[in-house]
């Protein structure tokens, strides 16, 4: 068994830079951090390959494109064994953005995005309420998402000119 990857100082801080600006260019981390590009290069597909950076993605405000009702839906199954096959009929609705296992009430939660109320009506009781192992489900509409963000890596100083 391989042992899992431990991130350096310079790992930390080009994910740093990324998590500040994705679209940062491997160029400009490099002048950043005094090393080549070779390196940021090098590094980011370990990374990707050690599946700590899984691929990039497009912020979207929502609301904006479309999708003005934001929602949150506690899942409740008939019984834990149906969890696989429940989650993999959730990957097959595009409302559906996210999906947790979690402790407490719920066996699932699942953030989902819709156009308005009559569409989020139509994917519950369409689709979500209609999967096998799905006994009863549990809404929480937001209101008004007031901040999102990723995790902030810890700034290990280095030195890269020494």
């Amino acid at each position: 068994m391989s042992r899992p990857y431990e991130l350096d100082d310079i790992d930390r801080r080009i994910l740093g830079l990324l998590v500040q600006d994705a679209k940062l260019p491997y160029s400009e981390i490099a002048r950043q951090l005094g090393v080549s590009g070779g390196t940021i290069h090098s590094r980011m597909t370990r990374l990707e390959e050690q599946g700590i950076v899984r691929g990039a993605t497009l912020d979207l405000d929502l609301t904006k494109v479309g999708f003005g009702i934001q929602a949150f839906l506690g899942i409740f199954l008939l019984k834990s064994s149906y969890c696989d096959s429940v989650i993999a009929r959730l990957r097959d609705i595009p409302e559906v953005i996210s999906v947790h296992f979690t402790t407490g009430s719920y066996n699932l939660f699942a953030r989902l995005a819709c156009r308005d109320t009559q569409h989020l009506r139509n994917v519950l009781h369409d689709s979500v309420q209609q999967i096998e192992g799905v006994e009863r489900t549990e809404t929480l509409i937001s209101l008004e998402e007031v901040f999102s963000r990723t995790v902030q890596l810890e700034e290990v100083s280095l030195d890269v000119a020494k």
